[in-house]
């Protein structure tokens, strides 16, 4: 019954259109890595477009309309990272195995968006452990998602050696190694503006008031179970 209460509030709200959209980005997760695997690169494309614009209008939707609630503030981070964990992980794969030698020395460079996704996935699963709140997106982090989503569909459709529609124009290597690293250093910029709150709440929380309160809050809590 206690866990059930401390997960309640996660379930007030549920049924929203922007909580569904997250909830379809996770399902297309599986989806776009098929497609991509078996080659499908232009279906591979067309899921992930999707699932970006399904992550740009969430948000949107959620505040427009008051349809804001916990469980979207955190499936839609999570939706977030996965996808891009996935994007990532296949993107390393097809680089480091391809003929084309840049391609193959470049590759490590994807190793560094898993790295950062998996960081901040464990990272907030500690927060929440720990009683903290992980932030939500800020502006640095909806720009890094636009720029990560914009530069690998790009590669995607148009990268050298891989792209769908590679017939139609081709990304020369040196513009695809600018635009990635662009999209890096977006991205660790985001991860860095994350810091001050997790700061700021970490100090609240292991403050000698932040124990006091977190041992009397447990203390009700058993009381209240006891009664029972």
């Amino acid at each position: 019954m206690d866990n059930q209460k401390k997960t309640a509030y996660l379930f007030d709200n549920v049924w929203t259109v922007p909580n569904l959209l997250s909830f379809i980005r996770i399902l297309l997760i599986p989806v776009f890595a098929v497609l991509f695997y078996k080659g499908q690169l232009i279906w591979a494309v067309v899921v992930l477009a999707l699932s970006g614009l399904s992550d740009f209008f969430d948000g949107k939707i959620a505040r427009r309309f008051n349809q804001v609630s916990e469980l979207g503030k955190m499936l839609d981070p999570i939706a977030d990272k996965l996808t891009q964990a996935t994007i990532a992980v296949m993107l390393f794969l097809t680089f480091f195995n391809a003929e084309n030698r840049t391609l193959h020395l470049f590759a490590w460079v994807f190793l560094l968006f898993i790295v950062k996704e998996m960081v901040m996935l464990i990272g907030g699963a500690v927060m929440i452990y720990f009683g903290l709140k992980p932030g939500a997106a800020e502006i640095y982090g909806k720009a890094a998602t636009m720029a990560f989503y914009l530069v690998m569909i790009s590669i995607m459709a148009f990268g050298p050696e891989i792209g769908a529609f590679r017939q139609l124009f081709v990304i020369p290597d040196a513009v695809m190694m600018v635009l990635v690293v662009i999209a890096v250093i977006m991205t660790f910029v985001a991860f860095i503006s994350y810091m001050p709150g997790v700061h700021r709440q970490a100090k609240v929380r292991f403050s000698p008031e932040g124990k006091a309160a977190a041992r009397a809050e447990k203390e009700a809590k058993a009381k209240a179970k006891a009664k029972k």
